[in-house]
């Protein structure tokens, strides 16, 4: 379902824990790491999407989390061609988002990367707010930094106050150590902190993908 400009409408999920520190989640087979997202399906509203989106990408149900705040207004990306199956090319440009900023009231263990058949995600940690954006498929970074500009404002402000994005260095290890039985951060180039979520059907060596319904 594309828009008139060529624009798939999505929503964008920021989950934050008790620490204010937010939910990060590295691409199935990728080097990629981003936040929750998807498209918009015919009938729902976007805060049904959002919700949908929460149970497949990380197993939430709506009783583990409170709605904070919102994006006002749509935010939008374009993919470059290579990245669009070749006959979308010339109608699908890219995403237009709402973006939601979610409060964990559940436990940890009710976060699930195994929710359906079709995971988006292999590794997750728990990482600051401002996320390494060097670490986003480049196409997207405009738009998470416009989300969590626009949504820093509904921090506690001791967390608002130390504003920054970073670009190159690593997130800092908030555990200290990997989770036991974590394969090492180095093969798949993961943060320190992260947990990872392998799928046994798929192999672990493929290479960065992004493709439409993804993007």
């Amino acid at each position: 379902m594309l828009d008139r400009d060529g624009f798939r409408p999505n929503v964008g999920i920021v989950l934050l824990n008790q620490k204010n520190q937010v939910f990060w989640g590295k691409r199935i087979r990728t080097h990629s790491w981003q936040f929750p997202q998807g498209g918009i399906d015919r009938g729902e509203t976007p805060e049904q999407a959002m919700y949908r989106e929460l149970h497949e990408e990380v197993g939430l149900q709506p009783e583990h989390v409170c709605v904070v705040a919102r994006t006002r207004d749509w935010l939008r990306y374009e993919v470059p061609d290579r990245y669009i199956r070749r006959d979308a090319r010339g109608h699908y440009k890219g995403q237009k988002q709402i973006w939601y900023l979610l409060q964990l009231v559940g436990h940890d263990w009710n976060l699930n990367l195994r929710a359906t058949d079709h995971p988006e995600f292999d590794a997750w940690r728990w990482n600051d707010y401002w996320v390494p954006l060097d670490m986003v498929v480049e196409f997207k970074r405009g738009v998470y930094e416009m989300a969590l500009t626009e949504l820093a404002r509904f921090l506690p402000r001791n967390e608002s106050r130390n504003r920054y994005l970073r670009y190159g260095p690593r997130s800092r290890d908030i555990d200290n150590q990997l989770p036991s039985g974590e394969l090492p951060g180095a093969l798949f180039d993961m943060p320190p902190g992260a947990t990872f979520d392998p799928d046994p059907q798929s192999s672990l060596s493929g290479g960065p993908k992004v493709d439409q319904h993804a993007a």
